[in-house]
């Protein structure tokens, strides 16, 4: 048996969230706890806590940390202080958080969804964002996001009715802007999990009639294809270069012209779709043992 604590972290529903992570959350706790380690599933941001007694902490839901950033930038600042461990690794989550990767990710080559910052403080300027992006429908969200929070699909004339409005934001945070990808509506989004760099498992999500948003707490529906090699080789290109030493991973992206496109790198709190593919768990599991055995190692 393994005597480390370990955390096993998530957040405390408000309403304001699904709560589709529940039944994953509850299935990984029990299942990790059958398997002999001491895993208490913690609200990430709840005073009581006593994080110094803690060896390890799992980042598998803090679905609110995007409404709560400053707190929760102070909190892994608090986790470095006690010498906790954190998976995934706390310098990357903190890369993560801020969708400013993708523009990084975007002046590297990678083949990302066209992306235009909107700093905080900045006003829209609809005829720029359009005529750069080439396109005559867009996506505007917040750099630190999740959910589909405060995002907008827009074509100019919508983009000038709600410029106030998004001006209004822009004052209290940045955004960005993407062009709108028909492929999601009539392809669908992939999300590809790793687990300690392997391909574990695919999900195709889909989007319901007239809708943009592939979350299925939105309507959106899950299938599970088997991936594309291509697709799948490009995904696992992603996690070799910017997942290094993560627990976890999920790419998601669309396939266009053959290609895969990155829409999002998400290495904080992903749900893993565990239920979809038989094993996915035992390979989660396995996935942590590794890691704590390279950590007993170290």
């Amino acid at each position: 048996m393994n005597t480390q604590q370990i955390a096993l972290i998530t957040y405390k529903d408000a309403g304001k969230y699904t709560g589709v992570s529940e039944e994953e959350n509850a299935r990984l706790h029990q299942f990790l706890t059958k398997k002999g380690l001491q895993v208490t599933l913690e609200v990430w941001d709840d005073p009581a806590v006593d994080w110094g007694k803690y060896e390890l902490v799992l980042l598998k839901s803090p679905w609110d940390y995007f409404d709560k950033i400053d707190t929760f930038y102070t909190w892994l600042s608090k986790l470095e202080e006690l010498q906790v461990r954190v998976l995934n690794p706390i310098s990357i989550v903190r890369w993560n958080a801020d969708k400013r990767y993708l523009v990084e990710l975007q002046e590297k080559g990678e083949r990302v969804v066209p992306t235009l910052w909107l700093e905080q403080g900045s006003s829209l300027d609809v005829a720029t964002v359009f005529e750069r992006l080439q396109s005559d429908k867009i996506i505007v969200k917040p750099a630190v996001s999740g959910g589909a929070k405060n995002t907008f699909a827009l074509t100019p004339q919508e983009a000038e009715t709600q410029a106030e409005s998004i001006n209004s934001l822009l004052q209290q945070e940045s955004f960005l802007a993407q062009p709108f990808i028909p492929e999601i509506q009539t392809k669908g989004e992939w999300s590809f999990l790793f687990f300690n760099g392997e391909y574990s498992h695919t999900v195709l999500k889909t989007a319901k009639a007239g809708d943009f948003r592939v979350q299925h707490f939105f309507g959106g529906t899950i299938h599970t294809p088997e991936p594309p090699a291509h697709l799948l080789e490009a995904a696992h290109n992603l996690v070799d270069k910017y997942a290094q030493g993560c627990l976890y991973a999920r790419v998601d992206g669309i396939e266009r012209a053959g290609e895969l496109v990155l829409m999002e790198l998400e290495l904080i709190e992903p749900f893993l779709f565990m239920a979809t593919s038989e094993g996915a768990i035992e390979r989660y599991y396995d996935a942590l043992s590794a890691q704590l055995q390279e950590q007993r190692i170290a």
